[in-house]
């Protein structure tokens, strides 16, 4: 494919209105995505925009679920960047097998799974079929950064 030209990954992206980011740099000892066979997993992703969390604080308190799900769609925007960082071309995805996604939880909240929602939504709206995939959604104390949402991918690439 020609430099500047867009696959069809990246045509449905824009048809949503969505722009494939930079990679997030990473914000410590580790790559933001590795390859391994035909498999990419991608290091967690926060919820970065041009260098910048949008939110900071737990879900169910400084951020509602309904911010932290759009925060999760960012995370997962975030990583089909660091897939293509490291497949080339987000046109060889066979499909997504699995998402984890983290979420800093006020000590009452419960609903990590709709937020989650976000990232599946997402690669669902991006993928189709390709982006159904297993997935856990996790309460956790505290992210990188006072992040609200983290979110892990691995997908299988098809074979060159």
């Amino acid at each position: 494919m020609s430099e500047g030209a867009k696959g069809a990954v990246e045509t449905k992206l824009a048809a949503l209105g969505l722009t494939l980011p930079e990679v997030v740099p990473p914000l410590a000892a580790y790559q933001p995505a590795v390859q391994s066979g035909v498999y990419v997993y991608t290091s967690g992703q926060l919820p970065m925009v041009a260098g910048k969390l949008q939110l900071t604080g737990k879900v169910g308190a400084e951020v509602t679920a309904e911010e932290a799900k759009e925060l999760a769609a960012t995370c997962a925007l975030n990583a089909l960047a660091a897939v293509k960082s490291v497949a080339g071309d987000l046109d060889r995805i066979k499909r997504v097998v699995k998402v984890v996604g983290f979420v800093a939880s006020a000590a009452d909240f419960t609903g990590q799974p709709g937020v989650v929602n976000g990232a599946s939504e997402l690669l669902g709206a991006v993928l189709g079929d390709k982006g159904v995939h297993a997935r856990s959604a996790v309460g956790v104390a505290v992210l990188p950064l006072d992040a609200p949402v983290e979110v892990e991918v691995q997908v299988e690439l098809v074979q060159d």
